[in-house]
């Protein structure tokens, strides 16, 4: 048996080190049909908060060269749909799960995480590209103060590892990693959507109904993969990368830079098996190298042996 690919990150044993973004896999269950789930290193669920949400009206996603927009608004049926429901039904195809969460308050980050430490959740990450409603609409993410206070607040009010995801809309994405290190996050992930728009020339008028949205997709990788060389060099707590990976050379670039795991999100739409795809380039990838382990090649473009200094 390859176990090449074997991990263990925030105590959750995983056959890989791919994992699925948040917002691009649903719970799951909806790619069952093309991938054995048990063989991901885990699905971060769908955004949960704390009510159920709509999300946003209008057009909510648009193509873009290399990409993809979306303003979805965090569509998704609330926590307590999540645990009661969707929750029990998951937990027969023996994934590891990890919930994405979004509050618009300090303290919903801790009424979140709270309820969601229960058998069967095996991390919570936190969303903090989303608005402080308290503090007049300033976006959590973006303020290393406000991201620490959220990370601070989650882990007081569980026993799950808290993965904060960074988001790209900064000055210096080394100052926000630091900032949720020194606040007690288990791990990091990177990067969240960069902020862009459309306008349809034939209609005048933004694509979106959100008039802005989030990339992803290939065009942000280069963006995704230097905040995450940065991230390295910043913290030693373990990094999500993710950030338009569609390809085993993708992941690779991310692992080498200094990443312990990949998410995968976009590419999901357009290719319902790329991350078993992914994961068999990777076992190739070391073979041909003569790598024993995934470990092997982490942090080796930092000239550092597993990512460390």
């Amino acid at each position: 048996m390859d176990t090449s690919l074997n991990t263990n990150l925030l105590g959750m044993d995983m056959k890989s080190p791919v994992i699925t973004a948040s917002g691009t896999f649903g719970f799951g269950e909806e790619f069952a049909d093309f991938v054995d789930l048990s063989s991901l290193g885990a699905v971060t669920v769908k955004g949960t908060t704390l009510k159920p949400r709509a999300g946003n009206s209008g057009v909510r996603i648009a193509e873009t060269p290399a990409g993809m927009l979306n303003c979805i608004g965090l569509e998704n049926p609330g926590a307590d749909a999540f645990l009661n429901d969707i929750l029990p039904r998951i937990k027969k195809y023996n994934m590891n799960v990890i919930v994405n969460i979004s509050g618009s308050t300090v303290e919903e980050y801790g009424i979140l995480a709270e309820m969601l430490d229960v058998d069967g959740v095996n991390a919570v990450e936190l969303n903090v590209s989303c608005p402080n409603v308290k503090e007049g609409g300033i976006v959590f993410g973006t303020d290393p103060k406000m991201a620490a206070a959220v990370v601070t607040e989650a882990k007081r009010k569980t026993k799950k590892p808290i993965i904060l995801k960074l988001s790209p809309n900064v000055t210096d994405i080394k100052v926000m990693a630091k900032a949720a290190e020194d606040a007690g996050a288990d791990a990091v992930s990177l990067i969240n959507t960069l902020i862009g728009m459309a306008i349809d020339v034939n209609t005048f008028k933004p694509v979106l109904g959100n008039v802005t949205g989030g990339l992803s997709g290939p065009a942000v990788k280069p963006v995704a993969l230097r905040m995450v060389y940065e991230a390295r060099g910043a913290v030693k707590i373990p990094i999500i990368g993710m950030g338009g990976i569609s390809s085993a050379e993708d992941a690779i670039e991310f692992f080498l830079a200094g990443a312990d795991a990949v998410a995968i999100g976009t590419a999901n739409f357009v290719n319902p098996k790329i991350t078993t795809e992914i994961c068999e380039g990777l076992k190739n990838y070391l073979k041909e190298k003569n790598f024993n382990s995934i470990k092997d090649i982490i942090g080796l473009a930092r000239g550092e042996m597993n990512g460390r200094r």
